[in-house]
């Protein structure tokens, strides 16, 4: 009881530290982009920020497609999270509940995925993009993010569903509820912080793209942000208060989304870990 002031600002203290040093780069993208260029690249940044300048950074800003790359972009990542849960939450199931011949190797082909890097699917998955006519095309990107989220996600979902009790779904069982309706009204319920960690991990993989965006996108239209930023990149000369202005506004909606779903992300990578 005696040293419990002095753990409380212990406590308060590294919390302090901790956001400080989470919030940083933020701070330090609102910095730059609110330094015209001839500061950045004669006198210097100026580490505070100038507010006298947003109206030149707004003006730049609004000189570019930012909202339609935006759009974009939540698209794929939106399109790669509902489809990552959707297939993720049936085959989680179906490896939990269910016992069959390939099994094991159906987990194993999931683990596969994650150890090929993406550079070196670009070409096969650019050549079968043109066959199916995918390619230039947004929801071609978002089933080429599923195919490497999708095997992440069912196995968290499959961890949280092995440790609710088959005893549930055999009285929903009795009392005729299908399948479909235990998995959707039961199990899924029950593991909603497995949903959310399986969530953030799908919407971040869509939100970052980049690689395959950049391979096979030809309008710069259809451009998701990420590779809009990286257009800004001149031979001589590179606009870095419109850079850091364009991608604090890209970062902003997913340090929202990860805010929102946060205290839920421990437990649903933790569901299942240990039985009790």
């Amino acid at each position: 009881m005696k040293n419990a002031p002095l753990t409380a600002a212990l406590r308060a203290l590294l919390i302090v530290v901790l956001v400080t040093f989470a919030g940083f780069p933020i701070y330090w993208m609102a910095s730059t982009a609110l330094n015209v260029n001839a500061q950045l690249y004669n006198t210097g940044q100026v580490p505070w920020l100038q507010f006298g300048n947003l109206p030149e950074l707004f003006r730049e800003l609004v000189e570019l497609p930012l909202l339609r790359w935006l759009f974009n972009t939540g698209l794929i990542a939106g399109g790669t999270t509902a489809l990552s849960l959707t297939m993720g939450s049936i085959l989680g199931y179906a490896l939990s509940r269910f016992r069959f011949h390939g099994r094991g190797m159906i987990g194993f082909l999931m683990f596969m995925t994650q150890v090929i890097p993406e550079a070196l699917l670009v070409v096969p998955l650019y050549a079968m993009f043109i066959t199916m006519g995918l390619l230039n095309s947004l929801w071609g990107l978002v089933l080429a993010n599923v195919g490497f989220s999708l095997p992440v996600a069912a196995f968290i979902l499959k961890s949280a569903m092995d440790a609710i009790p088959y005893e549930i779904e055999e009285s929903a069982t009795i009392d005729n509820c299908p399948r479909v309706g235990i998995l959707t009204f039961i199990i899924l319920p029950l593991i909603a912080p497995s949903l959310a960690a399986a969530a953030v991990i799908s919407f971040f993989a869509g939100w970052n793209e980049f690689l395959f965006a950049a391979t096979f996108l030809m309008d710069r239209e259809l451009w998701p942000t990420s590779v809009g930023l990286a257009s800004f990149i001149g031979q001589y000369e590179t606009p870095l208060s419109a850079v850091m202005g364009a991608a604090l506004v890209f970062s902003l909606p997913a340090v929202a989304f990860f805010l929102l779903v946060q205290r839920k992300i421990v437990a649903g990578l933790t569901s299942g870990a240990v039985k009790g």
